[in-house]
C-alpha cells in the first residue's frame, strides 16, 4: 500500500496557513527507491552538513508545535467580570452607589454596602481567575508526548539533538522503544513495527518498510513514521521530510483548534438565571413604585425605597458561593486524579448522559499480559496483571518448556521501576509479555540465555509472520525457538509435545490444537504459538529453522481491563450514563474488552466499524443513535468522531469524550466535556480537553460524575436556601404597602445585611455537601432542565412562604399589641423599630433552619444527622450572633435603625423556623411515603 497522492513535504500547503513555505522533495518521495529518497530530500546518507541546517530553520522554522493562543492574563481576568450575572451585580453596585447619592441626608450605611457589594464582585472574579489559571498552569506542565531529544546524523557523526532542533533533510537514527521526532522516510528498516496508536487509535504495532509503495492515504504508507508515534520494534534509519506544524501530528492539532469550544450545560443555566434575577427584580422595584408614589410618600424617598428594592432582590453572595461551591468540586476531583481546567466543567460531567470511550490505556492498562497458556491438551489460567511479576501460572511445570522456548525468543526487555515511574517494557510489549509469564512460572530467563546463548536469528516479518532464534546448549548442541501466529507455525510442524512427550502431529491432534486456537481467540486474546527443533550447526537456513518443527503450545494474551473499571461501569449504568466504546482497534478485541468490563452484556451488540459509517448518512447515523442497545464504534477516524459527538448531540444528549491521542483531539474539544489522558496522553489531547484523569483510569471518570451530580444538587440547595428567604423579604413589604402602613416592616440596608452578612456562609456550607449515597442511582437530567425548574419553585414557594407569614405575622402582631395608630408611626418610634429588628431577625433564625431543611432532596435530615456538616452550623451561628450584634450594639443599632430583643422574642423567633424544619421533614415524608419510586424531588 502506499500513495498516490502526494505525501506532505515541509513545503505542502495544503494543510493551511500554517504550515511552513516553500518545497522540498515532492510528491513522489513515497515510491522512490531509498538511494534515491536522499536525492530528492536533498541530503545524504551521512545527513546534513552542518552549515545546511540554519537556512533550513530559518525555512521551515523549529520542529514544534505552535502554542495554543492564549489571551493574556488581564483579558482572563476581565473576563470574569463580563459574565452576565457579574455585570447584573454591577449594575446591583452602581444602583446602590446612585441611592446613596440620592439620599438627604446621605446614609454612610448605604455606601458601605455598595463597596461591600462590588468587594463581592471582585471576589468572585478573583476566584474564578486564580482556579482556572492555576489549573490550566498545572496541565500544561505534564510531561508533553513528543520527544525531547533525538539520534542524528549530522556531518556523518551520529548525534543527539534536541527534537525540536530537527530540519527537514536530517537524517534520524530509530531503535525500539524510541518516539518518532518528525513524520520520517524510511531509508533503512531492520524489522520495524511501529505504534502508532496516538494517530490512528490501533494498539497493535504494524510493520513498517524502507521499499517503496503504491497509493494510499498518507498514514497508511508503510515506509513513512510519524511524530508522535514510537517504534515497538527493530532499528532503522529515516529521513525527516515534515516538521512541527506540517506533520499529520501537527495537522490534528490544528484541526482540533479549528473546533469551537461548546457552553456547558451550567453556563447556559447561569446566564438564563441572572437574566430572570436581573428582569425580575427590575419589575418589582418598578411596581413598588407605582405602588407607593399613589400614596403621597415623597418621590424621590420612594425612588430610593424602590432601587434599594432592586439591590435587596439580587442574591449578592450568589456568584461567590457558585464559584466557591466549583471550586470545592475542582479540589476534591483533583483528590481523585481528576484535574478540571475550568470551574464549570466540574457541573456538566454531572449532567453527562453519554460517555464516549476510548478502550486502549482507559479501560485497559495499556499493558499486555498472557492470561492463558495451553499446551500438552490442557489450558493453563495466569493471574496478575500488567509488567509486574506478581502472579501464577497453575500447574507450571507442564508449561515451562513452552515459556522458555516463547521467553528466548525474545528482543524486549524488562526495564525495572524507578523513583518516577513503575516498571516498564523496552520494546514489543508482545515479548514483555512473554518475560512477564515466563517469570510467573518460576523460570530465571537470564540463567536461561546464560546457558544457551543466542548464535542467529531470523526477525520476526510481516509476510511469514514468525520469529527464530538459534542457540548454543553446554553440551555443543543447537536448538531452534520459533515463535509467531499459530496458523503459520502450526503449518510448519510435524509433531506436538503432549504432556512431555513427542508426538507426531495427527490430523486428530492439529484438530485439537485449531480448536485450542479458536476458543482463546474468541474471547479476545491475542495467540501466540511456540515450537522447537535440534539443530546440526549454528548456522542453519531459514527455511531449515522453521520447517519439521514440534510444537510446544499456545499463550493467549489481552492487553487487560483496569480492576477498578467494572465497577464504574456498572454505576454509570445504575445512573442512567450510556457508555459508547470508540476506538481504532479490531472489532473483535473491542467486543471482548467491552464485555470483560461490562460495557457489553447482550449477545449481539451493534459494532459499526469506520468504513460502515462513511456509508451511512446523516439520518442513518441519528437511526443507529437512536437505538438503545449496546454499540461498539471501531477502526474509526478522528472525523468519525467528530461526527459521532456532534450527532449525539443534535439528539439532545450531554456528551463527554475520553482520549489520549493526537487523533481524539478534535473531538475532546467539540464534545460537552473533554476527558484527556494524563499520564500517556499528548499535548495535543490535554490541549483540547477542559478535564485531565491524572491517573488515565476510566474509573475516575465516574468519580468525577458522581462529584459533578453533586455538585449541582447542591447548586440547587443553594439557591433555594438563598432565594427562598427572598420571599421572605418582598412578602412583608407588600402587605404594608397594601395595608396601608406608611412604614417599610425591613429596610433595604436590613436586606442587605442579611444577604452579605448572614446568608453566604450558610450558603457556601451547603455547597460544600457531600454527595448523597444514592446520587449515582438518578438517571441524569435533561439538557433543557433549567435550575429553577418546577420542583425548585415550588421549594421555593413552600419554604419562603413559611418564613413570609411568619414574619409578617410577627411584624403586624408588634404593631397592632402598641396600639398606636398606623399614622402615628415614624422611623424613630421604638415600637417600630422593635418590630422591623423582629422581621430582620425572624429572617435570619427561619433561614438558620432552612439551610437544615435544604440539605437533602427526599431523604430526612435526621438521617443523615443534623451535625453531620459543622461548617454549616457555624455558618448559621455566625450570622445569628450578627444579627445579635445589630439588635444590641448601639453603633449598629444607629446603621440599621434597630432595637434589643427580648429573650421571649427570640423564643417565638426560633418557634417559627423550627415549624419551617417541621414542615419540610413532612413534606419529605409524604414523598417518601405516596411516591417512592418517582425520580428525586429537584430532578425534574
Amino acid at each position: 500500500m502506499g500513495m498516490e497522492t502526494p505525501v506532505r513535504t515541509p513545503g505542502d500547503g495544503g494543510r493551511g496557513p500554517t504550515a511552513p513555505s516553500g518545497t522540498l522533495g515532492g510528491p513522489t518521495v513515497p515510491r522512490l527507491a531509498p538511494a534515491e529518497v536522499f536525492a530528492e530530500l536533498d541530503t545524504s546518507p551521512r545527513g546534513l552538513a552542518s552549515t545546511d541546517v540554519a537556512g533550513r530553520r530559518d525555512r521551515f522554522g523549529f520542529n514544534e508545535l505552535p502554542q495554543a493562543r492564549r489571551r493574556g492574563l488581564w483579558r482572563d481576568l476581565a473576563g470574569q467580570f463580563t459574565d452576565l450575572f457579574a455585570v447584573v451585580l454591577l449594575v446591583a453596585s452602581a444602583i446602590t452607589f446612585l441611592a446613596y447619592g440620592l439620599q438627604q441626608p446621605r446614609d454612610v450605611g448605604t455606601l458601605q454596602l455598595a463597596v461591600a457589594i462590588l468587594g463581592v464582585v471582585v471576589l468572585n472574579a478573583a476566584i474564578g481567575f486564580a482556579q482556572e489559571y492555576s489549573a490550566e498552569r498545572t496541565a500544561e506542565s505534564l510531561q508533553a508526548m513528543v520527544p525531547h531529544t533525538c539520534r542524528v546524523l549530522r556531518d556523518g557523526e551520529r548525534q543527539e539533538l534536541p527534537a525540536r532542533d530537527l530540519v527537514p533533510g536530517d537524517v534520524v537514527v530509530l531503535e525500539a522503544g524510541d518516539a518518532v521526532p518528525a513524520d520520517c522516510r524510511l531509508t533503512e528498516a531492520h524489522e520495524v513495527r511501529a505504534n502508532n496508536a496516538a494517530l490512528t487509535g490501533e494498539s497493535d504495532a504494524v510493520g513498517r518498510t524502507a521499499e517503496p509503495v503504491g497509493a494510499g492515504p498518507v498514514l497508511e504508507a508503510r515506509n513513512c513514521v510519524f511524530m508522535g508515534t514510537d517504534i515497538a520494534a527493530g532499528s532503522a534509519k529515516a529521513v525527516v521530510f515534515a516538521t512541527g506544524a506540517a506533520t499529520e501530528f501537527g495537522h490534528i492539532f490544528r484541526l482540533a483548534a479549528a473546533a469551537p469550544r461548546q457552553k456547558t450545560p451550567l453556563q447556559l443555566q447561569v446566564a438564563s438565571m441572572a437574566r430572570r434575577v436581573a428582569g425580575a427584580a427590575l419589575a418589582i422595584g418598578a411596581a413598588l413604585f407605582a405602588v407607593r408614589v399613589p400614596t403621597g410618600q415623597p418621590f424621590v424617598e420612594t425612588f430610593v425605597f424602590a432601587l434599594g428594592v432592586m439591590v435587596a432582590l439580587v442574591p449578592e453572595g450568589l456568584p461567590a458561593t457558585l464559584s466557591v461551591s466549583l471550586a470545592i468540586g475542582v479540589r476534591r476531583m483533583a483528590r481523585r486524579h481528576a484535574l478540571v481546567k475550568q470551574l464549570l466543567a466540574v457541573e456538566a460531567l454531572g449532567s453527562t448522559t453519554v460517555v464516549c470511550t476510548d478502550k486502549t490505556g482507559t479501560l485497559t492498562q495499556a499493558e499486555m499480559t498472557v492470561v492463558q497458556v495451553w499446551a500438552g491438551g490442557e489450558p493453563h489460567a495466569v493471574s496478575g496483571v500488567g509488567y509486574g511479576p506478581v502472579g501464577e501460572v497453575s500447574d507450571p511445570r507442564p508449561v515451562r518448556a513452552l515459556l522458555r522456548a516463547a521467553g528466548l525468543c525474545c528482543n524486549a526487555r524488562l526495564v525495572p521501576p524507578s523513583d518516577r515511574e513503575g516498571r516498564r517494557i523496552l520494546g514489543d510489549t508482545t515479548e514483555g509479555a512473554l518475560l512477564v509469564v515466563a517469570a510467573k512460572a518460576g523460570l530465571d530467563l537470564a540463567a536461561e540465555e546464560a546457558a544457551a546463548p543466542r548464535v542467529a536469528e531470523f526477525p520476526f516479518d510481516s509476510t511469514r509472520k514468525l520469529m527464530s532464534t538459534v542457540h548454543a546448549d553446554t553440551g555443543g548442541r543447537y536448538h531452534a525457538y520459533v515463535k509467531g501466529a499459530p496458523q503459520e507455525l502450526l503449518a510448519r510442524c510435524s509433531a506436538i509435545d503432549w504432556s512431555g512427550e513427542r508426538r507426531p502431529l495427527t490430523a486428530e491432534l492439529r484438530a485439537a490444537v485449531i480448536t485450542a486456537n479458536d476458543e482463546l481467540a474468541s474471547q479476545g486474546l491475542r495467540v501466540l504459538a511456540a515450537a522447537w527443533r535440534p539443530l546440526a550447526d549454528s548456522r542453519p537456513a531459514q527455511d531449515e529453522v522453521e520447517s519439521e518443527l514440534t510444537l510446544l503450545g499456545l499463550v493467549g494474551m489481552l492487553d487487560p481491563p483496569r480492576p477498578e473499571v467494572s465497577d464504574a461501569v456498572n454505576a454509570c449504568r445504575r445512573a442512567g450514563i450510556r457508555i459508547v466504546m470508540v476506538t481504532g482497534d479490531h472489532p473483535l478485541t473491542a467486543e471482548a474488552v467491552a464485555r470483560r468490563v461490562g460495557i457489553v452484556r447482550e449477545a449481539a451488540p451493534a459494532i459499526v466499524t469506520g468504513t460502515q459509517l462513511d456509508e451511512l448518512g446523516e439520518n442513518g447515523l441519528d437511526s443507529l443513535l437512536d437505538e438503545s442497545g449496546e454499540l461498539l464504534l471501531c477502526r474509526v477516524s478522528p472525523e468519525h468522531k467528530m461526527r459521532v459527538v456532534t450527532a449525539l448531540q443534535r439528539r439532545g444528549e450531554v456528551v463527554a469524550v475520553t482520549g489520549d491521542g493526537a487523533n481524539d483531539a478534535p473531538a475532546l474539544k467539540h464534545a460537552d466535556i473533554g476527558v484527556a489522558m494524563g499520564a500517556s496522553g499528548t499535548d495535543v489531547a490535554r490541549e483540547a480537553a477542559v478535564m485531565v484523569l491524572l491517573d488515565d483510569s476510566f474509573a475516575s471518570i465516574t468519580t468525577a460524575v458522581r462529584l459533578g451530580r453533586s455538585v449541582y444538587q447542591n447548586i440547587r440547595k443553594f439557591l433555594i436556601y438563598l432565594f427562598s428567604h427572598n420571599i421572605a423579604e418582598l412578602v412583608p413589604i407588600l402587605a404594608a404597602t397594601f395595608a396601608g402602613f406608611p412604614l417599610v416592616p425591613i429596610t433595604a440596608v436590613q436586606i442587605l445585611a442579611i444577604d452579605l452578612g448572614s446568608d453566604v456562609l450558610p450558603a457556601l456550607a451547603l455547597g460544600a455537601e457531600p454527595p448523597e449515597p444514592d446520587v449515582m442511582d438518578r438517571p441524569p437530567r435533561a439538557r433543557q432542565e433549567r435550575l429553577f425548574s418546577t420542583a425548585v419553585m415550588g421549594r421555593v414557594l413552600f419554604l419562603g412562604g413559611i418564613q413570609a407569614l411568619g414574619v409578617t405575622a410577627v411584624f403586624f402582631w408588634h404593631i397592632h399589641g402598641s396600639g398606636i395608630p398606623y399614622s402615628d408611626f415614624t422611623k424613630d418610634e421604638p415600637v417600630y423599630r422593635e418590630a422591623i429588628t423582629m422581621v430582620q431577625a425572624g429572617i435570619v433564625v427561619s433561614q438558620f433552619f432552612n439551610a437544615l431543611a435544604v440539605r437533602t432532596d427526599r431523604q430526612s435530615v435526621f438521617r443523615i444527622g443534623l451535625l453531620s456538616n459543622p461548617w454549616l452550623l457555624a455558618g448559621g451561628g455566625f450570622g445569628i450572633a450578627l444579627m445579635a450584634a445589630i439588635s444590641y450594639l448601639p453603633p449598629l443599632q444607629d446603621v440599621f435603625n434597630t432595637a434589643p430583643l427580648a429573650a421571649a422574642d427570640w423564643a417565638v423567633l426560633a418557634g417559627f423556623g423550627a415549624l419551617l424544619l417541621a414542615a419540610e421533614e413532612t413534606r419529605k415524608w409524604w414523598l417518601r411515603r405516596h411516591r417512592p419510586g418517582n425520580r428525586k424531588e429537584g430532578e425534574r
